[in-house]
């Protein structure tokens, strides 16, 4: 068993995090939250005092840290005594806190593939150009490291592993949809940091066509759903996180990410970009200063944090995935709903973060009461879904179902026979 948390980060990812500690202390222990900026870790200390979040009398504290520095991050792990860290901060951070924490012997989390500052849109597979030439040494060293668990990447990855080892003999492809479908009422805003989101966007996206990675230009190639709560949609086809770990385990032949966009954010994403003002490359301006366009513009963008007080509607996330079972054909979804006004309310937080700060907690408890505690590094298709599933339920983020029997929660007791097991953890 492992106790005390610490949360890098503190931005909205990393308030959802932390407030939903707070409200499972009695298994996490010790909550301390640490990012460069001092300030905003004490007022979402503030909050969740205010809330009276906490299960349970205990600790949370307020440190400073620059995560980058992998000595100081050493040093913050044993001052806090935590054995469990969080990287609910920027995907820059991923491999010095993933190396601080190896090196200090604590099971690590994280919520994304890390990103290189100088490269964008790089070749796949990403895991296995950072966090996977680590898994030697988290094997060697017995280390935890569990990569991937927000909700995409994360939950769909979960996702699919239910679907592999519960309903489906094989699967043929697996499409995972993503689709806001609420209103921040902002004339532009990211809904997660700007300079990661760009950056998505910006160059090549790959996906996993044919058992084999496959090019395409950022809104090349779309396709319309009617989903379930949000009605239809326009999706467009984009690379993801995820679609590297699952077509590395899973043995599907094709792994497609879609993201919803509506036409006013292709509109001036494609100005932005035909101007140069999403380049991670510095430039110098008349004065003789330099400056890197995209971190510009996402100094003038507002805060992903500040939309969660005005957002209304709500989030579709799911797995559209077809295959065999008994030698038919069968298709199925597996979704969460999710609603911006009801995340606010309980966490202070919008839809987005909530789907991604909800599941990296119920990851670590699960670390921390030995399920998930694999001692390996692994992504979350490589570990139990249904455990992980079945603690979302209670958490604010419940699964369902849509096959040809119509629309159904997830009930674990209800699951068919699962076939012998081709994932878990070791």
């Amino acid at each position: 068993m492992k106790k005390n948390i610490l949360i890098i980060g503190a931005g909205g990812v990393a308030q959802v995090a932390a407030v939903k500690a707070a409200m499972h202390n009695d298994v996490l222990g010790d909550i301390n939250i640490a990012s460069r900026t001092l300030e905003k870790c004490e007022a979402i200390v503030a909050g969740i005092v205010e809330r009276k979040a906490l299960k349970r009398p205990g600790l949370i504290a307020a440190h400073q840290l620059d995560a980058m520095d992998i000595e100081a991050t050493k040093a913050l792990i044993r001052q806090t005594k935590s054995q469990i860290v969080l990287n609910a901060g920027s995907a820059f951070l991923n491999m010095s806190v993933l190396r601080a924490s190896i090196e200090a012997g604590v099971a690590y989390i994280d919520t994304a593939i890390h990103e290189d500052p100088s490269k964008v849109c790089e070749q796949p597979p990403w895991y296995g150009n950072y966090e996977w030439k680590h898994r030697e040494t988290c094997e060697r060293k017995g280390i935890t490291a569990i990569l991937g668990a927000g909700f995409d990447p994360g939950v769909v990855n979960a996702y699919a592993a239910l679907a592999a080892q519960h309903y489906f003999d094989a699967i043929d492809s697996i499409d995972i949809i993503d689709v806001n479908a609420g209103s921040h009422g902002r004339y532009f805003a990211t809904n997660f940091d700007p300079e990661i989101n760009f950056r998505e966007f910006t160059g090549t996206v790959w996906s996993w066509q044919n058992s084999q990675w496959t090019p395409n230009q950022m809104f090349e190639v779309s396709r319309e759903d009617d989903l379930p709560v949000v009605g239809t949609h326009k999706t467009y086809l984009t690379g993801h996180d995820e679609v590297h770990s699952l077509s590395a385990n899973l043995g599907v032949p094709d792994i497609r990410f879609w993201m919803g966009f509506g036409e006013h954010y292709i509109n001036v994403f494609t100005v932005l970009k035909n101007l140069g003002l999403l380049s991670e490359k510095p430039v110098v301006t008349a004065e003789g200063q330099e400056v890197v366009p995209l971190k510009l513009v996402k100094a003038v963008l507002p805060d992903p944090a500040s939309l969660a007080p005005g957002y209304s509607g709500k989030t579709f996330i799911g797995n559209l995935i077809k295959g065999h079972r008994g030698g038919a054909e069968t298709e199925m979804l597996i979704y969460n709903i999710c609603d911006h006004e009801e995340t606010f309310a309980e966490t202070g937080s919008q839809a987005i973060s909530y789907t991604a700060g909800v599941p990296a907690i119920a990851a670590a408890m699960l670390v921390a009461r030995g399920e998930w505690d694999c001692h390996h590094m692994a992504n979350i298709e490589e570990l139990p879904p249904v455990p992980f599933l079945e603690l979302l339920e209670t958490m604010g983020l419940p699964t369902r179902l849509r096959d040809g029997a119509g629309d159904r929660s997830f009930a674990v007791e209800k699951l068919p026979v699962p076939k012998k097991a081709r994932l878990g953890a070791s």
